[in-house]
């Protein structure tokens, strides 16, 4: 990986992390590891995962290598960044060359060019955005760059939420939306068959789950079918 030290003032960039709000949190967690690449200092490349209920919802890496990193730790159930996820405080490795405590990451880390790393969550809600910082030399992510970091984390952290909250208001308008409109498919079917059996709207209703059962089918696609061939033809064709 290419050491990357210096760039464009943080806060700046941040910000534009804002813009992503209204699109998703994995497009969001994309503007952030690209930034803590770009701005943290001693920070050549960087990873992000989006956790919610204990489980990985969502994955960035600023260079393809470093997914691998994150897949190591979650096979053998350790490594800095689960340290980070299950504490308040940011987790280092200084030296991967020399690192005891999770062997098969640092090995990993060694054979992708990576000699540090430092790894933290922020946390809102269930939700958590854990950060992971890889530099191309020992001991290259210190107090400055934990610093830079934590602002990165907490303001990342949060427009991640933020657009997680806006993709689930999103869908659940498609929904509402999907709904209401199958509801006026099943409405102007039952009017159909009221017209060409003689029947009640109740009974038109009936008539057409009988037929979802018996052909295994929506009630919307029945309903669907019978606006399309006008009434008893309808049922007669399914």
């Amino acid at each position: 990986m290419e050491d990357v030290t210096s760039g464009p003032d943080l806060t700046q960039e941040t910000s534009g992390l804002l813009g992503t709000v209204e699109t998703s949190a994995p497009r969001s967690l994309n503007q952030l590891v690209a930034q803590a690449a770009r701005q943290v200092p001693g920070c050549s490349g960087a990873a992000a995962v989006l956790w919610r209920e204990g489980e990985p919802a969502a994955l960035a890496a600023s260079h393809p290598s470093l997914p691998g990193l994150v897949d190591v730790q979650m096979r053998r159930g350790r490594g800095p960044m689960l340290d980070a996820l299950s504490g308040s405080e940011p987790v280092g490795c200084p030296d991967t060359l020399d690192e005891p405590r999770w062997p098969e990451y640092a090995s990993t880390a060694l054979r992708q060019g990576v000699r540090c790393s430092l790894s933290l969550a922020h946390w809102s809600g269930a939700e958590a955005v854990c950060l992971s910082l890889f530099g191309a030399r020992p001991r290259m992510l210190g107090p400055e760059s934990v610093a830079a970091a934590r602002r990165l984390a907490a303001f990342g952290g949060t427009v991640v939420g933020m657009a997680s909250e806006t993709g689930e208001a999103r869908r659940a308008a498609y929904q509402l939306r999907d709904a209401a409109e199958s509801r006026a498919v099943v409405d102007q079917a039952k009017g159909v068959l009221m017209h060409a059996l003689g029947c009640s709207a109740e009974e038109a209703l009936q008539r057409m789950r009988q037929v979802s059962q018996e052909r295994n089918l929506k009630v919307t696609e029945v309903a669907t079918r019978i606006i399309d061939s006008r009434g008893q033809d309808g049922l007669g064709t399914l």
